[in-house]
């Protein structure tokens, strides 16, 4: 008799720029591989790697390419203008990206003209003048075809707040479409929302305010989702701040009034009022409420995606 196999969650998909892991697609021959991406996180994910200008055939080593603006046409060419594979590219990008809705995230290459998610170099014609306007042509077809996907540049995931504001959104996301693929219902939608409201307070208190009453009388479903959905993701989009991570912990604090002695309350006070002074890390008081909701019960709190929003050896809450 066989023995039976262990369950083995399915790993979220996350694009990324070939060149970050290693593969020397760049036009000079090399790669700009991310220790971070490639070693660290690699196994929590399941990567989708793309090089656009290598899936055009414009190997490696190769001219470089540049983006370069005659008035409102954007071009991507060779510095010398011999090389010309604006077309190219955006067909390749535009067919590309509808291969990608299974993707959870996405990590791009700074910079690039293909891959840059912001700031990439745009020449004026026929000059070596330019300003950092530009977005990669594949970078902008992707984030136009899913414009609620987290999307983030290598270079950035090493601020630790955008660090843990990018793997925060790629764990929603991924909640939110197995909600989505268990099939859709108010009380599910509700649901969702309830365990996500203190994350949302922490994020964007103004989001945590709207998004509410958007479900206190629901008459289209899938259209409230939708709306839902976009104020969702725009509200984890914000920063979380100290400020409103205090005032978070604190909401949750009074939950526990009726179960914890003097002493205890006061200890999760003062993690509480040393973490706003700068003087604990976020996930001191986390990690104390952590250990009173083994102790007592407290199921509202414990539904709280906002203790544990992404995986705790990601290393994550030591951003604030």
């Amino acid at each position: 008799m066989n023995e039976p196999q262990a369950f083995v969650p399915q790993k979220i998909q996350i694009g990324i720029s070939s060149c970050l892991l290693g593969s020397e697609v760049r036009f000079d021959g090399g790669h700009k591989n991310s220790y971070y991406c490639a070693t660290e996180i690699e196994s929590f994910f399941e990567y989708t790697s793309i090089c656009p200008e290598m899936a055009i055939g414009m190997g490696a080593p190769r001219k470089s390419i540049r983006q370069i603006r005659d008035g409102d046409v954007l071009l991507i060419q060779s510095a010398d203008g011999t090389l010309d594979v604006t077309e190219k590219l955006s067909q390749f990008s535009q067919q590309k990206v509808t291969e990608l809705g299974y993707l959870g995230g996405y990590v791009l290459c700074a910079k690039s003209p293909t891959c840059g998610m912001e700031r990439v170099l745009e020449y004026k014609i026929g000059t070596n003048n330019s300003t950092k306007t530009g977005v990669g042509v594949f970078a902008k077809a992707l984030m136009d075809a899913y414009p609620h996907l987290p999307v983030e540049e290598e270079g950035r995931l090493n601020d630790m707040v955008i660090r843990e504001n990018f793997f925060t959104r790629v764990y929603a996301y991924d909640d939110w479409r197995k909600m989505l693929a268990s099939g859709l219902t108010k009380h599910k939608l509700i649901q969702f929302h309830s365990r996500y409201k203190y994350l949302l307070m922490a994020h964007s208190p103004k989001w945590y305010r709207e998004l509410g009453p958007l479900l206190a009388d629901i008459q289209d479903l899938a259209a409230t989702a939708d709306s839902y959905f976009e104020g969702f993701m725009s509200a984890l989009k914000v920063k979380a701040t100290r400020k409103n991570h205090t005032s978070t912990l604190q909401h949750i604090q009074g939950y526990f009034k009726k179960h914890l002695s003097a002493r205890q309350k006061e200890e999760l006070a003062e993690s509480i009022m040393k973490y706003r002074q700068g003087l604990f890390p976020l996930l001191v008081p986390i990690t104390l409420i952590n250990h009173y909701l083994n102790e007592f019960e407290v199921p509202y709190i414990a539904d709280q995606v906002y203790l544990n929003p992404h995986p705790e050896t990601l290393k994550l809450r030591y951003a604030y």
